[in-house]
């Protein structure tokens, strides 16, 4: 029995109108950025192409070859995709980027390439397009094979976007996922070029109150190198950090105001206590009001910025 969906449902700042194309509603666009995958890349395309036939959406497939030296881009094109080649490596952001961009239809769904993701779960999400701006395939179920050196990082990160985002997110960076290409677009200037990409969408939507919905999935184990490395982790965390503090300050400035303002206040009560009052105890609590009142501007400047 599969996990129940979830679904983030707080009221958008800015609705997205759909598209009023005919036939566009069920029009969509697989976006598949490839770097040195060609010797399991025909396999994946030919079973995505019979599950999309399935599904009686009109469909196109685009695969961005980001600069492999295996043949990648001759695979694809075998199998009657549409190929985009960039002439070096850019990342896996910029190569979804540039899919986007040459994409026809309003639906964009993007996967990856290495046959972890089961071309099986996309009819699930494209059923409820009708009822959100993004759906993500949310790896949950019990078979998901992700390494267990990677668990307890990606439970940290998931954890702390939930928590800054103010809501469940039970998949931060999945890489299977359905989205309207407007949301895409609203946030371009925000969409970095490397693996954070599904990172910064995932956050944008929900600190901003689009609709996503989130449909557990299976996740089979990587076929060939994984191109994500331990340090990654690193820049994850800063990623959420600066995404969240764009539209949500003051999740980030008033509890580190409060950790500040705590510990000048055990400082002074202890130099009272002591018959001493340091410098230390002051700069904490000084150093608690401006972080708030910095937290506070920003907060301001944000809201500015989303009625824009």
């Amino acid at each position: 029995m599969r996990p129940p969906t979830v679904k983030l449902t707080r009221p958008a700042t800015e609705e997205i109108e759909p598209s009023t194309l005919p036939g566009e509603e069920t029009a969509v666009s697989v976006v598949i950025p490839a770097y040195n995958e060609a010797d399991h890349l025909a396999g994946l395309l030919r079973a995505l192409g019979e599950v999309l036939e399935s599904t009686g959406w009109s469909y196109e497939v685009i695969v961005v070859d980001d600069g492999s030296e295996d043949g990648t881009g001759e695979t694809a094109l075998t199998t009657g995709a549409r190929v985009l080649r960039n002439q070096r490596n850019r990342g896996y952001g910029a190569a979804l980027k540039r899919g986007i961009e040459a994409a026809r239809h309003g639906w964009i769904l993007i996967t990856d390439a290495d046959g972890t993701y089961p071309a099986s779960a996309i009819p699930r999400l494209l059923e409820r397009a009708a009822e959100s701006e993004m759906v993500v395939g949310a790896r949950t179920t019990e078979n998901v094979q992700i390494p267990f050196s990677r668990r307890p990082a990606k439970w940290f990160l998931r954890w702390l976007a939930s928590y800054l985002a103010g809501q469940a997110i039970p998949d931060l960076n999945s890489g299977l996922r359905l989205m309207r290409r407007d949301l895409v677009e609203r946030y371009r200037h925000l969409l970095p070029s490397r693996f954070s990409f599904t990172t910064t969408i995932t956050l944008a939507a929900a600190c901003n109150g689009h609709v996503v919905e989130f449909v557990p999935i299976d996740y089979a184990a990587r076929l060939g190198e994984s191109k994500i490395r331990p340090w990654d982790t690193y820049g994850f965390l800063l990623l959420i950090l600066r995404t969240v503090v764009f539209f949500n300050p003051l999740k980030v400035f008033i509890p580190l105001g409060a950790v500040l303002a705590l510990g000048g206040l055990a400082k002074f009560i202890y130099d009272v206590f002591i018959g001493n009052l340091s410098e230390s105890a002051v700069l904490a609590l000084l150093g608690a009001l401006i972080v708030w009142a910095v937290g506070l501007l920003a907060d301001q400047n944000a809201r500015i910025a989303m009625h824009r």
